[in-house]
């Protein structure tokens, strides 16, 4: 029996108004390909959010759950959007139920990491290095590869934190510096 979407919106939020906590709540309102990734999901956000800061062998405990983990986050059907869509559609009906304005506060944060092959995370920035110069006398750099995040966070004007609106993350192939990027936009 297939259900129309406005049963399955219901049913959906049933499942949230019956769960008790809030990682159940935002997860019930995730929508993935296949149910069974909405459970694998949940049981993860579990293990995780039980034991915040732990790396995924230690909060899976045995390598039967970490690999599972792992074959989770590198599922093809598995997307950011999939992942985040649950706590998108909490935050907007917090934002709906809110008294008086929201802000909706904006930043872009960095995850670095040293790589011997930084091409296969992507580039962050270029960093010149401090007295070392080239052979044609222009400062050396060293490329800092990584992982950038855009992220919009709604908090209510007494600082009540709503939850994400949006999030983007993206790297770059090739970092081509400000100058190079003034002399085209002119």
């Amino acid at each position: 029996m297939r259900l129309t979407s406005r049963a399955r919106d219901k049913k959906v939020h049933r499942e949230a108004s019956d769960a008790v906590t809030w990682f159940d709540r935002e997860a019930a309102l995730c929508e993935f390909q296949d149910a069974r990734l909405g459970e694998r999901f949940r049981t993860l956000l579990k293990q995780i959010g039980g034991d915040i800061g732990q790396s995924i062998p230690m909060v899976c405990q045995d390598w039967a759950n970490a690999k599972a983990a792992y074959r989770f986050f590198s599922n093809e059907r598995v997307s950011e959007a999939d992942i985040l869509s649950g706590h998108f559609k909490s935050t907007w009906e917090r934002i709906a139920a809110a008294k008086g304005p929201v802000l909706v506060l904006h930043d872009t944060t960095e995850f670095t990491y040293q790589r011997e092959r930084p091409d296969l995370i992507g580039i962050v920035k270029r960093i010149p290095k401090s007295n070392s110069r080239r052979l044609d006398g222009k400062p050396q750099t060293y490329t800092t590869c990584g992982i950038l995040m855009h992220s919009s966070l709604a908090v209510t004007l007494e600082g009540l934190p709503l939850g994400l609106s949006a999030v983007k993350f993206w790297t770059r192939k090739k970092f081509r510096g400000v100058a190079a990027l003034r002399r085209e936009s002119t």
